[in-house]
């Protein structure tokens, strides 16, 4: 055995620690595919300093700017970082301005990490103030500083900090990007949170004049059954609405911090909208029944907040101050008083509220014969799911892997065991599709426990019961690239849409790109996605290479498989805006209107038609 001395203990500074160890700052070091990736962290963590400013009421603009090369640079028109700390600010661990301050008592960062992380893990940083006249900049890279202003000098320049940084490649992933989609949506985010600012991105403004009311008019997929209700008192808000979806919908935020995982205050919030329901309406109320169809938003501002990670997605106070009332109490008072007065004025709303609760009772009353045969089917799937090949590692456990558990979704038997016999039985599962699913636009969750197939795919993914019983990280679609490959793909993402739209929504539904050509010679082997890679590999090769067109994933070896579905493979993630596009975009694309689709297909197959004669002209 090796010895253990004194050699052996070291010290990191905080430069060396937040490098060595990115994931305990910043989470995952993605590539900026999924929202959860690291960079919006970085990104947020800059944007979040800005926020504090204009809540202490300086600086009513915020412009956020990414280029192409993907260097950011957010700059704010506050009171700007004191000239002298701008160094400490930026690189000196455990420094801010929020620990003893009462205008920072409610911010989200207090514990003097945040743009030292964005600092240490870019390659390119630099921050710049404007005060009383005068500015100092300082630029880093690693962490270390490589240009400083030693003493400010004389600037007519708007009071405010710029902070510009571009992401370490050798830390992240070499494609590393910032998608715009999600850049937009943390605008959108800020902007209802706080009533009044401007932020800009890229030349695109965001402003909310009814915050919390626009959040859900925004986000909404469906028509409301009722007007928002929008309750306000200090340090929470509240809006909320009933619509015809079966499921539960919440955006909360804690201090302006999006948390994406809930928290305690998430879940005193249902509770107490249970609690205060039954009182109003003398009854008993199932909870599900009351919370069935409910699209909510919620704020709350505390002091000294406690998070279950430093990404600061899932809320873990229990009380409102160190000193004060705990959460659930205090959201349980507000809600006792507020909704209930609400409810006596606006008798209409709470007509529309108590149908939609009934409704909810009879609906799952009607279900449990169905649900009984489903679960049973379930039990007897864990022990044996016919259309299931698992993998050892899965997300809802404590296994090393279970960040890498996947499960592909394949069409037949011959694709399904070219993936199985080439997966990593460790981490990659199979699930096979006996051919097209039926297309459940329009269809009630009854139809995922009569379908026998969808309900094997659901007993598969473990997420009948929400999205934290989900057992596979990643669920990878994995259909031909052709027209019947296309059509399940749709199919299966309609599925999706419909009844786990959260699995989408937190970044766990990909498309698997295969390739459509493979071009070799006696030497070397490549395989091409598109028929611009086609062309390139065949200049590579030289004379005469062979082709082959790959028509079905079957054709595939399961030694070529190995390839694709390996280290290197290929994932687009499945992304979408959410709101009232998306069941548009469903109604058109996987609805009744037959000869509406009809139309625009001959409509866009004459333009390309057209496009492709001109072009030989």
């Amino acid at each position: 055995m090796a010895d253990y001395t004194e050699a052996d203990i070291k010290s990191l500074d905080w430069r060396e620690h937040i490098r060595l160890r990115p994931g305990m700052y910043i989470g995952k070091l993605g590539d900026g595919s999924s929202p959860d990736d690291g960079i919006y962290i970085l990104l947020k963590e800059v944007i979040d300093n800005s926020i504090d400013e204009f809540i202490m009421g300086h600086g009513k603009e915020i412009h956020i700017g990414i280029d192409d090369l993907g260097r950011v640079e957010v700059r704010d028109f506050g009171r700007g970082i004191p000239l002298g700390k701008l160094y400490d600010c930026a690189a000196q661990i455990n420094t801010g301005a929020k620990y003893d301050s009462e205008a920072f008592k409610k911010s989200v960062g207090l514990n003097g990490v945040g743009i030292k992380a964005v600092n240490a893990l870019s390659g390119f940083f630099e921050i710049q103030a404007w005060r009383e006249g005068k500015t100092k900049a300082i630029e880093f890279s690693k962490g270390e500083v490589t240009e400083e202003m030693k003493t400010p000098r004389a600037d007519s320049g708007t009071p405010g900090t710029r902070l510009a940084f571009e992401v370490d490649r050798s830390i992240f992933p070499p494609r590393t990007s910032f998608k715009p989609a999600y850049v937009e949506r943390m605008c959108r985010y800020y902007s209802y949170l706080n009533p009044g600012l401007v932020l800009v991105f890229n030349g695109k403004k965001f402003k909310s004049k009814d915050g919390l009311l626009d959040l859900l008019r925004e986000e909404m997929e469906k028509e409301p059954l009722y007007g928002p209700i929008h309750l306000k008192g200090r340090d929470i808000e509240i809006a909320f609405t009933h619509t015809e979806q079966s499921g539960e919908e919440y955006y909360s935020f804690v201090n302006g911090q999006n948390t994406t995982q809930g928290g305690t205050h998430l879940a005193a919030f249902r509770e107490a909208l249970v609690q205060t329901v039954r009182t109003f309406f003398k009854k008993q109320f199932d909870p599900s029944d009351i919370r069935a169809g409910i699209e909510a938003a919620i704020v709350v501002r505390i002091e000294e907040p406690v998070f279950e990670s430093q990404t600061k997605t899932k809320l873990g106070s229990a009380t409102v101050s160190p000193q004060g009332e705990t959460l659930r109490t205090f959201i349980g008072n507000f809600l006792k008083e507020q909704l209930d007065n609400y409810l006596h004025k606006h008798p209409q709303a709470a007509e529309a509220m108590q149908k939609r609760i009934l409704l909810a009772e009879r609906e799952r009353k009607d279900m449990k014969g169905i649900q009984k045969m489903a679960r049973e089917r379930a039990r007897q799937a864990k022990v044996h799911n016919k259309k299931l090949r698992d993998c050892r590692a899965h997300l809802d456990t404590k296994h090393k892997l279970r960040e890498a558990s996947t499960l592909f979704i394949t069409e037949g038997d011959s694709a399904s065991g070219s993936i199985t016999k080439s997966r990593d039985v460790e981490t990659q599962a199979v699930f096979s599709l006996r051919g097209k699913p039926l297309n459940t636009f329009g269809l009630g969750k009854k139809v995922v426990y009569e379908n026998e197939e969808f309900a094997l795919l659901q007993a598969a993914l473990g997420v009948e019961e929400g999205i934290e019983g989900l057992r596979y990280n990643k669920v990878v679609i994995a259909t031909d690239a052709d027209v019947d490959g296309m059509h399940i793909r749709l199919l299966l993402l309609t599925f999706f849409l419909q009844f786990f739209p959260e699995v989408i929504r937190e970044g766990h539904l990909h498309i698997l790109q295969t390739p459509l050509f493979r071009v070799r010679n006696k030497k070397q082997t490549i395989y091409c996605y598109s028929e611009e890679e086609r062309v390139e590999a065949m200049k590579k090769l030289g004379k005469n290479p062979e082709i082959t067109r790959f028509k079905g994933l079957g054709e595939i070896s399961p030694d070529e498989f190995a390839f694709m579905i390996g280290p290197d493979m290929r994932l687009d993630p499945v992304e979408y805006e959410e709101g009232k596009g998306v069941k548009e975009l469903l109604a058109f694309y996987m609805g009744k209107n037959t000869p509406d689709r009809q139309e625009f297909i001959i409509n866009n197959l004459r333009e390309d038609v057209d496009r492709q004669i001109d072009d030989a002209a």
